[in-house]
C-alpha cells in the first residue's frame, strides 16, 4: 500500500507547474519556519507591505506589527505548527501573482484554513496577504453567530 501512496503524491506534485511548485515550496517553508521558531526566515517570506489577517476580528496586522506581536513567541523557541493537508494554487496570466487556499492541521486551532496572495519579485515569491480562519460548518453557523453577538454585547 505504501508504494501507491508515494505514487499518488508524486503524481500530484508532477501535475503542478514549476511556478506552482515554487509557491508551494515557499508556503511549506514559511509554515516550517514558524514550527522551528525561525523568526527571520518566517518574516523573510513576507513582502514589505504584507498583511496578515488572524482569526480574531481585530487581527489585521501589517508585517511590522505582526512581527512585533510575534517576536516574544518566536523568542521562547516555539511558535506555531501549521501543516497544509490540501492546497490549491492559481496563477495570474503573466505568472507573477499567485492566489491560494489551503486546509491546515493545527494542534491549537484544530482544522483551519489559510488563503492568500503571493507576488513574484525577481526570482522570489513573497507573501502579500495571508488570511487565517477557522471554517465553521453550516450546521453550527447559527449557534456560533449567536455566541459572537453575545460576546460583542458584553461591556
Amino acid at each position: 500500500m505504501r508504494p501507491a501512496l508515494i505514487l499518488c503524491a508524486t503524481l500530484s506534485l508532477a501535475a503542478q507547474s514549476p511556478a506552482e511548485q515554487a509557491v508551494a515550496a515557499v508556503l511549506d517553508d514559511w509554515h516550517l519556519a514558524a514550527a522551528q521558531a525561525d523568526e527571520g526566515r518566517y518574516f523573510g517570506h513576507f513582502a514589505e507591505g504584507a498583511v496578515f489577517l488572524g482569526t480574531d476580528p481585530a487581527e489585521r496586522w501589517t508585517r511590522a506589527a505582526f512581527q512585533a506581536w510575534a517576536h516574544p513567541i518566536f523568542q521562547r523557541g516555539k511558535a506555531w505548527n501549521f501543516r497544509a493537508t490540501r492546497r490549491a494554487i492559481t496563477l495570474s496570466g503573466d505568472g507573477r501573482t499567485a492566489w491560494f487556499d489551503e486546509d491546515l492541521a493545527t494542534p491549537n486551532l484544530g482544522p483551519a484554513r489559510g488563503t492568500g496572495v503571493l507576488t513574484r519579485k525577481g526570482d522570489r515569491w513573497l507573501i502579500e496577504q495571508y488570511s487565517l480562519s477557522i471554517p465553521i460548518p453550516n450546521a453550527l453557523t447559527k449557534a456560533v453567530t449567536a455566541q459572537i453577538e453575545a460576546l460583542a454585547k458584553k461591556p
